[in-house]
């Protein structure tokens, strides 16, 4: 087949279409792949390609290693080589291009880097920072406390409502990407700490007023992710952790712990919500990393 003309930009433009009506994807993802395939676009324009038939493997190649050049995370490179497997797997089915340029590509694997991931012993450390005088105390205790407990992302955490936990069976109903819903054990601990946040300092940071919100700022509004980020900085900052910890951390916290004490990987997977176990796999790279971490610290020879 000859490709057609296609001009790279009109169909970005009906990729995301196709992205938002047919499937229904969130305004993240149509955000985030906007930026990603814009990106792309403006890369090649700069070198006088216009038109989506004339990349070929090695412009798509340059373009992720400049981004990698230019510092940008491998979590974020990951999600740019996602977004355009996902446009270019609409191009072939549309009949806009005959071949994908990314076919043999896996950049996003050899760029990877295992994710940051706190101790035990760090992880007791970072939940026992928050105090218990203030309203906001119990609420910043209750937050954390669940973070690990479920290996939730920060955007389903600050999303939960008050039906969102199931009291009597001891699981939480998180939605994530593309608003598909799972269900996720809690454990006694993080029921405590939220019950406890529940019954005595919600009502104060409410002040009177109503929101569905389950964690609230201190306008008695839903707690936004910025908010929950500087909470954690400042808990890891006050725990003398003497490591970046984010959000995100405690996902990976989760994940690891599980697996290092003999949970299965599509446990696991369900758990966190991956579509592709692939994804999960990495969580068995970073308990393999940490065994070998203990064999060097303890064996007489290690």
């Amino acid at each position: 087949m000859t490709e057609a003309p296609f001009r790279i930009d009109v169909l970005i433009d009906e990729f995301l279409n196709f992205m938002t009506i047919e499937k229904g994807a969130s305004l993240n993802t149509i955000d985030g792949y906007s930026r990603d395939l814009s990106r792309y676009a403006t890369f090649m324009a700069e070198r006088g390609i216009f038109e989506i038939g004339q990349i070929a493997t090695d412009d798509a190649v340059a373009c992720l290693s400049s981004l990698h050049k230019e510092g940008l995370a491998p979590n974020s490179t990951n999600r740019t080589l996602a977004a355009l497997r996902g446009f270019y797997k609409y191009l072939l089915r549309e009949k806009k291009v005959d071949r994908s340029p990314l076919s043999h590509i896996e950049l996003a694997r050899v760029w990877s880097r295992l994710p940051d991931v706190l101790s035990l012993k760090e992880m007791e450390s970072l939940l026992a920072q928050p105090g218990r005088e203030t309203p906001a105390d119990f609420r910043d205790a209750a937050m954390l406390e669940l973070m690990y407990a479920t290996g939730i992302r920060v955007s389903e955490l600050i999303g939960l409502n008050l039906n969102s936990i199931n009291w009597h069976v001891g699981y939480l109903i998180a939605c994530g990407k593309g608003e598909k819903e799972r269900i996720v054990p809690i454990g006694r601990e993080a029921c405590e700490k939220v019950k406890k946040y529940l019954e005595t300092a919600r009502p104060l940071i409410l002040k009177g007023g109503r929101s569905d919100r389950l964690f609230l700022n201190r306008f008695g509004k839903g707690l936004s992710r910025q908010g929950f980020w500087k909470i954690v900085k400042g808990y890891a900052e006050r725990a003398g952790l003497g490591k970046k910890v984010h959000p995100h951390t405690f996902r990976h916290s989760f994940a690891s712990h599980l697996l290092e004490g003999g949970a299965d990987l599509r446990s696991v997977q369900i758990m966190l919500g991956h579509a592709d176990i692939s994804t999960t796999q990495i969580y068995t790279h970073i308990t393999r990393e940490r065994l070998k971490e203990v064999h060097r610290l303890y064996h007489p020879r290690g």
